[in-house]
């Protein structure tokens, strides 16, 4: 299985090479097209730099909803050392962090864990607090039955155990960690959760789309992956009208994660130095050469 361990171990160093000044990257650039988006993500430290391009298109059924490249370049040089598969990079980084935080503020680290999706972000995230948290009461929440069980029966066969979510309310009253990896523009359960829940919000990006209610938002300790991307992204807080001021970036408590007694909610829409520890850990190598 990939090493999520590893690459949260490498986002946590990105964040503390950006506090010290080593690390860049300037926020997103978003074109609207067709049905979509189009996402530019470069950044850079020292030794390398990444520039991810992707499409988002979440109307799409044939073919993936998330396409596109990261492309890695030797930084002293500018040398062009190999290129990444977008969706894969996006997926397993995206999950990496959300297993940072979970390591870093949730309350209860040993589930149960309800995962709403059955697309690949559900899938990656399922693999990493697997692996990386040892939880092994996982399920699977989705619309589409169908979709949770193929997701499900894939996972099986890299030795992952989950269940499907027959009553979804019930497994949200009894879950000590949730995460939303959907394409839903409205939140996806109600709030009625344990008091000490850890929450991932991690599939809604535009400032219009929330995955979780905001009566949750509004009682809930609450974090960001990135401060600057959230403040224009995270529709999760942006719809439930937060004080900004009760937000925290998760590099604030790299060094001295907080006591919470939950619940919390924390927010990722992804930022391009994610990538950067992406391509850091595909291209160990080269960098320690």
């Amino acid at each position: 299985m990939f090493d999520y361990a590893a690459l949260a171990t490498c986002v946590a160093d990105v964040l503390r090479a950006r506090q010290a000044g080593r690390a860049v990257a300037p926020e997103r650039l978003a074109a609207p097209i067709p049905g979509g988006v189009l996402l530019c993500m470069p950044a850079a430290d020292a030794e390398l730099a990444v520039v991810k391009t992707i499409t988002v298109h979440p109307g799409n059924r044939t073919l993936p909803v998330i396409q596109g490249e990261v492309t890695v370049i030797e930084a002293a040089t500018g040398r062009k050392l190999g290129v990444l598969d977008g969706p894969t990079v996006t997926a397993r980084r995206t999950a990496a962090v959300s297993l940072l935080a979970a390591r870093l503020l949730a309350p209860v680290k040993d589930g149960p864990l309800v995962v709403f999706g059955a697309g690949v972000q559900a899938r990656a995230h399922v693999e990493a607090f697997w692996q990386g948290l040892g939880l092994r009461d996982i399920a699977i929440a989705t619309r589409t039955r169908a979709r949770g069980e193929a997701l499900a029966a894939e996972l099986a066969q890299r030795g992952i155990t989950v269940r499907m979510a027959d009553d979804a309310a019930d497994a949200v009253r009894r879950a000590a960690m949730i995460v939303t990896a959907t394409t839903s523009r409205e939140p996806v359960f109600a709030d009625a959760v344990r008091g000490d829940v850890f929450v991932s919000a991690v599939g809604s990006f535009t400032p219009e789309a929330a995955e979780t209610p905001a009566s949750l938002v509004g009682r809930a300790a609450l974090f960001v992956d990135d401060m600057a991307s959230a403040l224009a992204e995270a529709g999760d807080f942006l719809r439930a009208g937060v004080d900004w001021k009760r937000v925290t970036a998760l590099d604030a408590v790299l060094e001295t994660p907080p006591r919470l007694s939950g619940p919390v909610v924390f927010k990722t829409v992804g930022h391009a130095l994610f990538d950067l520890a992406a391509a850091r850990q595909a291209f160990a190598a080269t960098v320690a050469s």
